[in-house]
């Protein structure tokens, strides 16, 4: 490896790892805000947060690996250019290409790398934060008791306290309602002072009281008797024991989601694909049969010619009005009425075979669109490389300020177009295929656009980066207009 490799390779992959961290503590730090409420007051162990976090992170990792080569690339020559340092490479006749020639190999190693993250790691991600979601979604929040209103929180009580010491944690003056028997607020507890704690498996709760009076009321009125006893017991001092469920943090079987797409790599999305195809063709098949023998035809043997060679051969045409006469009008209106429940009969049952069509051809079109956006990751971090690299040549601008507004800028619309083109393909207004990699067809001719423009020492062109931007909207927005009119065709013609 010669010096100007090993030279070009730190200045890459110092911002490039230095970038890839901030932007996944950014999104981190995102991520953690959007569940904060989810992990907030469930007395949760460091070690649930953290593998929490962890597995989160791992899902975002699509999103920042694209983001930090872009940022990496453009900061990298744009140092390089800044500092002249591009400019004496080029004066000792070291041109353009063999600068990047070294670049372009990493690029394709962080390419490859991204594929198996998103083949292997990202699945794995999905499952694992799918069950802890579930884990702590099902753990109740950690009782605190309030001063001076009715707190629920504990299944089966209502209390209330007056005030609390905050140094010694004792309760006073408290009201415990009973409602384990459901019977209503027939069992009521009155005490001057009392503790609250919780066993050290958090399996139960002991409430000490002190000083009190209890009143249970045994309301078994009857027709016959309907005399109502009442019960007062005094103590000094009561434990009350209150069984807890659900408030210790307990994991669940890791393959409880192993089925949702997302958490499934290329091969178990192929085996599925197979499976949901094989099952719709026969559902397709057997509704076939249904609507020709249930109910298109009294007679399916109408539909062989060779059962009607004749009529095939003299071409013959009938007439629909000298097929059937009626006699008087009684039977034209029962054979009428015969036909519109028979034609009630179709649509209500072309209604439930779309629906359950629908259902599979859905599917199929999450499970295609998954396997394609198994590669899109790849394609879009070497995307994002010929772009910026080249337009970082070209501007020689390094550092966090003008790479950092141009590769948010440029990450904004990839991650819109594409988020665009998913939700288009789960709907069916576009194929899968359409819809994942329509982001990478929008950026493409930019990548062959900046690497020309850099490769043939052009300057930097507003209007024309404008100009391409303009295009570029204005077929996306064509696509989608025809996408719908199509849809909306299709359901006209249905």
């Amino acid at each position: 490896m010669k010096k100007l490799d090993r030279f070009l390779l730190k200045s890459f992959l110092g911002p490039f790892v230095m970038v890839f961290f901030i932007v996944m503590f950014i999104l981190v730090m995102q991520f953690l805000w959007l569940y904060i409420d989810e992990l907030a007051g469930k007395g949760l162990s460091l070690l649930v947060i953290l593998e929490f976090m962890w597995w989160g992170s791992c899902t975002i990792l699509p999103m920042a690996m694209p983001l930090a080569t872009l940022l990496a690339s453009i900061m990298t020559l744009g140092n390089l250019g800044e500092s002249n340092e591009l400019l004496a490479m080029k004066a000792a006749g070291v041109s353009l290409k063999r600068i990047l020639y070294p670049l372009i190999y990493v690029a394709a190693f962080i390419s490859v790398s991204a594929f198996f993250i998103s083949n292997n790691l990202i699945p794995i991600s999905y499952n694992k934060i799918y069950t802890l979601q579930y884990d702590i979604g099902k753990t109740k929040d950690q009782i605190k008791i309030p001063s001076g209103t009715f707190y629920n929180g504990i299944e089966g009580y209502s209390l209330r306290i007056k005030e609390r010491n905050k140094k010694t944690d004792m309760m006073y003056d408290l009201m415990i309602y009973n409602h384990t028997s459901n019977k209503g607020n027939t069992s009521v507890t009155l005490a001057d002072s009392g503790t609250i704690k919780s066993t050290a498996d958090r399996k139960s709760l002991i409430l000490t009281l002190y000083n009190g009076i209890s009143y249970e009321d045994e309301n078994n009125v009857s027709y016959r008797d309907t005399s109502v006893v009442l019960q007062k017991i005094s103590f000094r001092r009561q434990d009350v024991v209150v069984p807890l469920e659900n408030y210790e943090f307990e994991k669940s079987d890791s393959s409880r989601y192993g089925n949702e797409v997302m958490a499934m790599n290329l091969g178990q999305l192929r085996h599925d694909r197979d499976s949901i195809g094989t099952l719709n063709d026969r559902i397709m098949d057997g509704h076939e049969r249904k609507i020709i023998y249930d109910l298109s035809l009294a007679q399916p043997r109408q539909l062989d010619t060779a059962q009607n060679k004749i009529l095939v051969e003299r071409n013959a045409k009938v007439e629909p009005d000298t097929l059937i006469s009626w006699t008087n009008a009684e039977d034209e209106k029962q054979a009428l009425q015969k036909a519109i429940n028979a034609v009630d009969k179709a649509i209500s049952n072309m209604q439930e075979y779309t629906r359950e069509v629908d259902r599979n051809q859905w599917l199929i079109r999450r499970i295609d669109l998954e396997s394609y956006r198994k590669f899109t990751l790849s394609l879009a971090c070497f995307i994002f490389f010929f772009i910026g690299a080249p337009l970082g040549a070209i501007i020689r601008k390094g550092g966090l300020g003008v790479p950092v507004i141009v590769s948010a800028l440029l990450f904004i619309i990839y991650y819109i177009i594409d988020i665009t083109g998913k939700k288009l393909a789960k709907d069916g207004e576009a194929t899968p295929f359409m819809g994942a990699f329509i982001s990478t067809f929008v950026l493409l001719p930019l990548g062959f656009f900046m690497t020309w423009a850099a490769t043939k020492d052009k300057s930097f062109d507003f209007k024309a980066v404008g100009l391409f931007f303009k295009l570029t909207w204005k077929g996306i927005v064509a696509f989608l207009t025809n996408g719908k009119s199509l849809s909306i065709r299709k359901k006209a013609n249905g």
